[in-house]
């Protein structure tokens, strides 16, 4: 039985073999720290991270590859953001799709600095209006948080204008593009974004314990380092450096991960990200017009597949989120995601919580064979519990 592997939002899988050569030719013929030494070994190493800062810079639309960050996932880096910048009596904004990394640390700053959270309700197919963010807006609002796609629905939001409204209003703008970097153009100068956080192992195509952050010219000199220690850097001190990225990049990168995550956006930009945005668009809109000719069957989110990432969820009537999951597992081989994908204001706002969806999420390297094998097992699992339910007891 063939594994259709559906659960890219989770993780990406598989990786170019571009990845795994350059992550072995590290392990193989490099293998040292950068920045720690100054023999030619830790100097490649340095060069890899500094090319994989490069590859960013040039993906995401800035300028300098300083102004990239290295952090283990998405999570640490929208902690820096949180933790480094909210202040005592602050005002925040968020959208009621943000995923816990965002809800959890917001929801723990509110209280440990007595700051007050602001939760715009989207409709239920998870959009946000942009003008609710301008009237949440207040003279003590210091940040707005946004997820730049869902990870629930696929959802992309209305970056660029919640940007332009935060720039008119001198208030910082935080996008978690965790779902989006890699599967959709972005241009944090022209989209305003001051802060940006992402995560290597979706569809920037690297490994795990990979992610990091942007931070635009003279946010980081307002912004407190999450964690210090060594940085390889300006070693006679015993106080961290408050230079770019060395501020926030305490302790041994992980530089095999970071040698990958080059390769994994070198290969995008190989690609063409609008080469790559196409065919996951043809797989999504495939998917979901099946699926919504199912009888039985429940899709969430935006009905139009452009307003997407290759992210859907869906339900079928009669059976929990789990049990189709486990199903789809266990009979067709394919790979997906059920439950509340740790967002719960996502699903209570798409009224699906506390039981959850089951998330399909595509990648590059799908078929439109795959789509149509999965189709055919959703529709048999839904005749199946129509079937059961009309049965008398």
């Amino acid at each position: 039985m063939e594994t259709i592997y559906f659960d890219n939002a989770a993780t990406s899988w598989p990786k170019p073999d571009a990845v795994l050569a350059a992550m072995e030719n590290y392990f193989r013929f490099v293998g040292a720290s950068p920045g720690r030494s100054g023999h030619r070994l830790s100097i490649e190493a340095g060069r890899g991270v500094f090319e994989t800062r490069n590859a960013l810079v040039s993906l995401f639309g800035a300028k300098d590859p300083l102004r990239i960050v290295f952090t283990k996932n998405a999570t640490e880096a929208l902690n820096i953001f949180i933790f480094g910048l909210i202040q005592p009596g602050d005002h925040v904004i968020v959208s009621s799709m943000e995923h816990n990394s965002v809800m959890r640390p917001l929801r723990a700053a509110a209280v440990a600095l007595e700051a007050d959270l602001t939760v715009i309700p989207c409709n239920p197919f998870g959009r946000l209006d942009p003008e609710d963010v301008r009237r949440a807006i207040r003279k003590n609002t210091r940040i707005v948080f946004l997820t730049h796609a869902s990870n629930v629905t696929g959802t992309i939001m209305p970056v660029a204008e919640v940007g332009r409204i935060c720039r008119e209003h001198d208030v910082l703008f935080c996008v978690d593009a965790a779902q989006s970097a890699g599967a959709v153009p972005i241009d944090v100068e022209a989209m305003n974004i001051d802060l940006l956080a992402f995560t290597g192992h979706k569809s920037l195509l690297g490994p795990q314990g990979t992610g990091g952050l942007y931070a635009r010219k003279g946010i980081d000199a307002r912004m407190r380092p999450l964690m210090m220690g060594g940085t390889g850097s300006r070693s006679e001190h015993e106080h961290q450096p408050e230079f770019m990225p060395d501020k926030y990049e305490s302790g041994t990168l992980n530089t095999i991960g970071l040698i990958g995550l080059g390769a994994g956006v070198r290969e995008i930009c190989s690609i063409g990200i609008e080469k790559i945005r196409q065919r996951e668009l043809e797989l999504t809109a495939a998917f979901m017009e099946g699926a919504s000719g199912i009888s039985g069957v429940t899709v969430y989110g935006d009905p139009d597949p452009n307003g997407r990432v290759p992210v859907v969820s869906f339900n079928i009537d009669g059976m929990r989120a789990s049990d189709v999951g486990l199903q789809l597992d266990d009979a067709n081989g394919i790979m997906c995601r059920p439950g509340l994908h740790c967002a719960p204001s996502a699903h209570r706002t798409l009224g699906t919580a506390p039981h959850g969806t089951v998330r399909f999420s595509f990648g590059y390297f799908n078929t439109r064979e795959q789509i149509d094998t999965a189709l055919n097992a959703i529709e048999a699992l839904s005749f199946s519990s129509r079937r059961k339910s009309s049965c008398p007891a």
